[in-house]
């Protein structure tokens, strides 16, 4: 069995701010927009990686009590987000910095053998960015 990855959800409460960060800030490029009602699917993708898909989405399937459970998380900044590899981290920092989005984390040397920085989409999703060694 081979498996591979073709798209992972991230769920935001603000479609615009969300879209914001992913495609201006880190520069994904916006795939495909899909509203209904209240709800949008925005999915987004780094260009090098067309058959992997990140979708931006304020739609959960459940209960009210589930709604307000999902926002405390998201206000409390507990819920992971993905994961990004770049080849200039430092480059990455600064346009983030720029860009007034919240950082977690400045770049740093990490003991696993990575460097990477942590940043919080505007939903309060953590997300990291690493530089891999030069091999």
């Amino acid at each position: 069995m081979n498996l591979t990855l073709s798209q992972c959800f991230v769920l935001i409460h603000d479609p615009e701010a969300a879209l914001a960060f992913y495609r201006d800030t880190l520069g994904l490029e916006l795939r495909n927009d899909v509203a209904r009602t209240e709800f949008r699917w925005i999915t987004v993708g780094a260009a090098s990686q067309p058959g992997v898909a990140i979708v931006l989405t304020n739609y959960l399937n459940g209960s009210p009590a589930d709604a307000d459970a999902l926002a405390a998380l998201l206000a409390k900044g507990a819920l992971n987000g993905v994961h990004f590899h770049t080849d200039d981290l430092d480059a990455t920092f600064e346009k983030l910095r720029a860009s007034a989005a919240e950082i977690v984390q400045e770049p740093t040397d990490q003991p696993w053998g990575t460097r990477d920085l942590a940043v919080r989409d505007p939903s309060g999703n953590m997300v990291r960015i690493d530089q891999p060694p030069a091999r």
